[in-house]
C-alpha cells in the first residue's frame, strides 16, 4: 500500500478556499486549489467549501467542472462539503434558486439558509459520531439543514432538532464551518477517509 500523503484539493471557485486549504495541510494532506477537469483529475479527494450555493453552482457550469465532478464523485472519489458545499452534494434542494444545480452524491434533502440569515449567523458545540475529543465547535453562517435521507445516509449530528452532518459511503458533509475553528478533526476525518479510498482502491 502506498504510504503517499494523500492529495486532496479544495474546489476554488467561490468561498472559503484558503480556510480549508490551511486546515487539510494541518491534518496531514497535500492541499491544492481545484479549477478546472485536468486539476480535479489529479486529486485523491475534494472539500467543497462554504460560500454561496448558487453562484458556485452556476460557476461550475461556467467552468465545465459540473459534469467532472458529478463522475469522479460517482466513482467513489471522497468528497466533503461543508455548509454550500454540504448543498451541492445533496440529491435535492427543498428550495433551489432557478437554474440552480448539484453534484449530487448524498441521498439527501437539504433546505437552503434554514438557520437564518448571514446576521443571525452563531457558534455551537456539536457532538460529531466518529470523531473523539469531545465536542466539534460548529460555525453556522446562512447554514443549511437536513430535511430528510435515505437509507444509506448515516446521520452524524444534529443539532436544535435538526440534522447537520451526514455521510454516505465516500461523501461527507457539515452544515457548518469547521474550517474556521482552528479544530482541525473533522479534516483529519476527511483525510483518513480519502486514505482508506485510495487504499481499496490500490487493492
Amino acid at each position: 500500500m502506498s504510504t503517499r500523503t494523500p492529495v486532496i484539493g479544495v474546489l476554488a471557485l467561490q468561498g472559503d478556499v484558503r480556510e480549508h486549504l490551511g486546515a487539510l495541510a494541518a491534518a496531514d494532506a497535500e492541499a491544492r486549489t481545484v479549477r478546472r477537469p485536468d486539476e480535479l483529475a489529479e486529486v485523491d479527494g475534494l472539500v467543497v467549501p462554504g460560500g454561496e450555493s448558487t453562484t458556485m453552482s452556476k460557476l461550475a457550469a461556467l467552468f465545465g467542472m459540473l459534469e467532472p465532478l458529478r463522475a469522479r464523485v460517482r466513482d467513489g472519489m471522497p468528497v466533503y462539503g461543508t455548509c454550500a458545499g454540504m448543498i451541492m452534494l445533496a440529491e435535492k434542494i427543498l428550495d433551489p434558486r432557478s437554474g440552480q444545480e448539484t453534484i449530487g452524491g448524498i441521498d439527501m434533502i437539504v433546505r437552503r439558509n434554514a438557520f437564518g440569515r448571514q446576521n443571525e449567523s452563531f457558534e455551537a458545540a456539536v457532538e460529531v459520531d466518529g470523531v473523539d475529543g469531545g465536542p466539534v465547535e460548529g460555525v453556522f453562517i446562512r447554514a443549511p439543514w437536513v430535511e430528510s435521507v435515505g437509507a444509506e445516509v448515516k446521520v452524524l449530528a444534529s443539532y436544535g432538532g435538526h440534522v447537520v452532518a451526514v455521510r454516505q459511503g465516500n461523501a461527507l458533509a457539515t452544515s457548518f464551518h469547521p474550517e474556521l475553528t482552528g479544530d482541525h478533526r473533522l479534516h483529519r476525518l476527511f483525510t483518513e477517509m480519502v486514505r482508506d479510498g485510495r487504499a481499496s482502491q490500490s487493492r
